[in-house]
């Protein structure tokens, strides 16, 4: 074989895998971009959500169907937030919506 002919299967080589690794990154960077916009807009709801004169959220918890002032975490759940209960998990993704009722 031709050095010529091993010099062009090796480019194709090295360009199809820095094609792929191109590839790998951007999808990467897609994942992580549409992760931070999710991330900005639950932000944005909760935001949103009137709060009392101490920052608490003022919502109406589904559990036990009351009104509270509550801090959201990092996560926008309420403090009251417990892992598992439908009711819970339901309200934290209302608050992470902006769809909370509140008072």
């Amino acid at each position: 074989m031709s050095n010529r002919r091993r010099l062009k299967r090796l480019l194709t080589r090295k360009l199809q895998e820095a094609g792929r690794q191109y590839e790998s990154l951007r999808r990467s960077t897609d994942d992580q971009l549409a992760e931070a916009r999710e991330s900005y807009q639950h932000a944005r709801n909760a935001r949103g959500i009137p709060s009392d004169e101490e920052g608490r959220a003022k919502i109406v918890c589904r559990r036990h169907t009351e009104r509270r002032a509550a801090l959201l975490d990092e996560e926008f759940r309420p403090a009251c937030f417990e892992a598992g209960h439908p009711d819970c998990e339901g309200c934290a993704e209302d608050v992470r919506a902006g769809r909370i009722e509140t008072w």
